[in-house]
């Protein structure tokens, strides 16, 4: 009988490691994009995008690197003027735009806490996007007015992207389990956007925060360790400056100067973005505040904001 007890003891004690001792080195999820989580009387410029993605833990022999992840997503940006009535139809102070696109990328999370993040993007802005078809129906669906001007969107053009996030923690002789401090850069180069910003960011939290190559504001929370009761909770803030060469959402296509409505870049903006991130266990989730500053010269235009919904949960 002693026996017997033993034996099942051991089951449960194997039972319980193989299902809860596993890390969780998948993430699936999605990111919504709006002006109207913003204000339900916003709906200019950037005014929706939808990404799905799918990320995964990938091998690291490197000393140095806490992590690999490579990363797939699929999405869709839409822009707008800040008019869309039937009234303003032909006087547009931005062009209607969609941008279609799949993306593949890897970041690199090392144990000083950088980051460095790249990826790879195809796509298509123009008709062949979908946006017209895609703001109309999510208009219809939830009941909000017609929008007029779509005839007037930007060209086709083919999107060959790359893009890469450089982030250094700074103030590391200072450890404070509470905030730190980041300096960060980024650069796209491509048909569709070129341009290069540089900030800081910084985390608060509500909890202690979690190292960068496990956090989840770069996206690092798979990890091949078992993780028990996970929690993670803070503010964030990040102010840039933004340099921009080229937008052809806004300057139409490189190769073709046949879209109806264009307008020239404002290059240097002032950009910011804050808001919660939050974690618990499996599940990722976070909304952000996101302005930009004025993008071109045209009547009536200002800078803008929107909002950005991010969920995600972790798989074995």
């Amino acid at each position: 009988m002693m026996g017997s007890k033993k034996i099942v003891f051991a089951f449960l004690i194997l039972t319980t490691t193989l299902t809860f001792g596993q890390g969780k080195t998948k993430e699936i999820g999605f990111i919504t994009d709006n002006d109207l989580y913003t204000s339900s009387k916003n709906d200019m410029y950037y005014t929706n995008g939808l990404e799905l993605f799918y990320r995964f833990l990938s091998k690291n022999e490197n000393e140095k690197i806490n992590k690999k992840i490579t990363e797939f997503r699929v999405g869709q940006y839409i822009y707008n003027p800040r008019y869309i009535n039937i009234e303003a139809r032909n006087r547009n102070n931005r062009p209607f735009a969609g941008y279609l696109f799949a993306e593949a990328g890897r970041s690199f999370f090392y144990q000083s806490e950088s980051v460095l993040k790249t990826d790879f993007q195809l796509g298509y802005m123009g008709p062949n996007a979908f946006g017209r078809q895609m703001q109309e129906a999510f208009h219809h669906t939830i009941g909000y007015k017609e929008v007029f001007g779509w005839e007037n969107q930007v060209h086709n053009a083919l999107g060959i992207q790359a893009h890469a996030l450089y982030s250094k923690k700074l103030l590391k002789n200072e450890p404070n389990e509470f905030a730190d401090l980041h300096f960060q850069t980024e650069a796209n180069v491509g048909t569709i956007f070129t341009g290069v910003s540089a900030g800081f960011l910084t985390r608060l939290g509500f909890k202690k925060l979690l190292p960068i190559y496990d956090s989840n504001l770069h996206d690092a929370s798979v990890s091949s360790q078992a993780q028990y009761n996970v929690r993670e909770f803070y503010f964030y803030a990040i102010p840039s400056i933004n340099y921009q060469f080229y937008d052809a959402t806004i300057e139409g296509s490189m190769f073709s100067n046949t879209s109806p409505v264009t307008f020239e870049l404002i290059p240097w903006r002032f950009n910011a973005e804050f808001g919660l991130k939050f974690r618990h266990n499996s599940f990722n989730m976070s909304y952000s505040f996101i302005y930009h500053g004025k993008e071109l010269e045209s009547h009536d235009m200002t800078g803008s904001f929107y909002g950005s919904i991010r969920l995600g949960y972790l798989l074995k």
